[in-house]
């Protein structure tokens, strides 16, 4: 494990909170220059706190994305690791701005385009890509019909696939991206505030005193996270795979890599017909 990261940057977005921000704790501690991106006046404490940079972004906002990937562009000569973060259980069926299901604009295109718009930036930098999953892409289903949940509409089902995209993100990142290592990883069930807006029943689980009993802390969650930034792509871990307490966790049968091409073309289709409609 190198416990030496001074002159690396690591962008973490939905880092202001949760797993994000416990990692960053642990990172700058090692010398990293962190850059964190959030939603809330937490983002600026936390930055604050650590000394490090920080962005406000809206996920739901392609057009935030195309400036927060301008902005770390812009002051970044390197980015050595991207952790893609963002993500949340969304009640009920949404539409975004730019025409799209929230679940799947907010937990996958979001941060399928800010790495895809930091691709030569990453790829000079030799850099990782990290992103972050769940346990719950087992019950996500590929529906390359239906995408947007128009058909029927539920709420874990729908973060379940996002969840899966995240995987075959992943996947191909390392097929496409020439020097760069990607990976996903599930924290575990943590006491975070992704649920804020997801069902009663699941907003319940995770506010009630009883969390406790099931859930780990936010530390504990992010050390796959931490040990895939500072571990050998290569050797400590294996480069597209999914990852749960540093070993390969359970994954969704629809991962393989033909559905990882085909998600990667579609994600990039779905972008497309969002910017005829917005731009």
């Amino acid at each position: 494990m190198n416990k030496d990261l001074k002159d690396k940057v690591i962008v973490i977005t939905g880092g202001s909170s949760g797993i994000g921000a416990a990692a960053a704790r642990v990172l700058t501690g090692m010398g990293a220059q962190l850059v964190i991106s959030g939603r809330s006046g937490e983002t600026k404490r936390l930055a604050a706190e650590l000394n490090c940079d920080y962005y406000l972004v809206d996920y739901t906002s392609f057009t935030a994305v195309r400036q927060f990937a301008q902005s770390l562009l812009d002051k970044y000569p390197r980015i050595d690791v991207l952790v893609n973060n963002v993500g949340g259980i969304i009640s009920n069926r949404r539409m975004t701005e730019d025409g799209h299901e929230m679940t799947l604009q907010v937990n996958h295109l979001s941060g399928f385009l800010l790495t895809r718009l930091l691709r030569e930036r990453l790829e000079a930098s030799e850099g990782i890509v990290i992103n972050t999953s769940s346990a719950a892409n087992t019950m996500g289903q590929l529906n390359f019909d239906d995408p947007e949940s128009e058909q029927r509409y539920s709420a874990m089902r729908a973060y379940g696939t996002a969840k899966l995209m995240n995987i075959l993100h992943a996947m191909e990142i390392s097929r496409r991206f020439k020097g760069v290592r990607a990976a996903s990883f599930h924290p575990g069930v943590v006491t975070t505030g992704f649920a804020r807006e997801g069902s009663s029943i699941v907003k319940w689980f995770y506010e009630s005193p009883l969390k406790n009993l099931f859930m780990i802390s936010p530390e504990k969650g992010a050390d796959t996270l931490v040990w895939l930034i500072t571990s050998e792509a290569g050797k400590d871990w294996k480069e597209g795979e999914y990852y749960y307490k540093r070993k390969p966790g359970k994954k969704n049968k629809q991962v393989n890599t033909g559905n990882a091409q085909k998600l990667w073309e579609a994600s990039e289709q779905l972008i497309e017909q969002s910017k005829r409609k917005t731009w």
